[in-house]
């Protein structure tokens, strides 16, 4: 597996890495045996980076983690474990955002501790809080990187403007955002100033959530799936015309021998030296096929041809719904 920097940390990760929310039924119910399946095949190929949060599961992604760093002493040093907070819920259970450093702190302990690990390598503020100005969120993490309890500091969904304010404060490791060929906002901006800055960009969601597969999610497993259920790009009209455009990319990917979601994941690693996809899956045959991703070499006429049948803007309806837009920050 080739290696990529973590931002200006010195920390190597692997060029492909995992996204964790499937360890938590997000996409379809799973189990400890199955993730520990995948923790091996990381551990097998070289995959280096593990992507989770205190809320998926409501903190079972990482106590899965935690399991199987106890059952397999000395892997740790195997993995670049990043994780995240901010997050949470009030009185009445409504959710809220929460960027004080008590919080954060107090997540991150509890993340420590439900890992079974005296640091993680790279904490994240999950979602920005609007009304605390980012500067004093960026010292906090300074002084959580200065304690020894994380190696690196990032922000997930954040604009670029964010990034600077926050980087003219302390050097920020890593920005995560969504960014695929279904998803590419980040070109207006994000992409460029993280690598103006030093930022390592990772992008979740590097397979559209199943749509650059070859075995998208169909009208008739939506229902399963709650989240997709109300995400515009899997519902009614907009489903029927994403998959009818995606056959062409799926088409395409047969033609060249290569499974849909390589030929996504090898896409985005053209993007820059510092772009980091984490696909997320249940499924050790559907992660190999990802990983796939980090042994093509696209040339520029492949490059071409999948522009061709994925033109920017191709997408339709929004990537979250209403409520899935809180917390998010809209930059262009």
């Amino acid at each position: 597996m080739k290696t990529r920097k973590l931002g200006s940390s010195g920390i190597e990760v692997s060029a492909i890495g995992y996204g964790a929310m499937s360890f938590a039924d997000f996409y379809g119910p799973t189990d400890e045996a199955a993730s520990h399946a995948i923790l091996d095949m990381m551990r097998e190929r070289g995959v280096t980076h593990f992507d989770t949060s205190n809320v998926y599961g409501m903190g079972r992604s990482e106590r899965w983690m935690g399991s199987y760093l106890a059952r397999n002493p000395g892997a740790r040093s195997e993995f670049v474990i990043a994780t995240k907070a901010a997050i949470s819920r009030d009185a009445e259970g409504k959710r809220l955002i929460d960027n004080s450093a008590a919080h954060l702190e107090a997540e991150l302990d509890k993340s420590l501790e439900k890992l079974g690990v005296d640091h993680v390598d790279l904490f994240y503020v999950h979602r920005r809080e609007a009304d605390r100005p980012i500067e004093e969120v960026a010292e906090t993490l300074a002084k959580l990187r200065a304690s020894g309890k994380t190696r690196a500091v990032g922000f997930s969904e954040i604009a670029p403007a964010s990034l600077r304010r926050a980087a003219a404060v302390t050097p920020i490791d890593a920005v995560q955002s969504e960014y695929s060929l279904q998803t590419r906002a980040p070109e207006l901006g994000l992409v460029q100033t993280c690598a103006e800055l030093g930022t390592s960009l990772v992008a979740f969601s590097p397979v559209g959530r199943s749509m650059l597969t070859d075995n998208p999610v169909r009208p008739d497993r939506i229902g399963d799936i709650a989240f997709l259920h109300s995400n515009p790009r899997f519902v009614g009209e907009n489903l029927v015309a994403n998959l009818k455009i995606t056959d062409a990319f799926r088409a395409l990917a047969a033609e060249m021998g290569e499974p849909a979601a390589a030929l996504a994941n090898a896409w985005l690693l053209t993007r820059g030296e510092h772009i980091l996809p984490i696909p997320g899956t249940r499924s050790t045959a559907h992660f190999a096929e990802c990983l796939r991703g980090a042994e093509i070499m696209l040339s520029a006429e492949a490059l071409a041809r999948i522009d061709a049948v994925l033109p920017v803007g191709w997408a339709h309806g929004d990537r979250y719904d209403v409520t899935q837009w809180i917390g998010p920050e809209r930059f262009c």
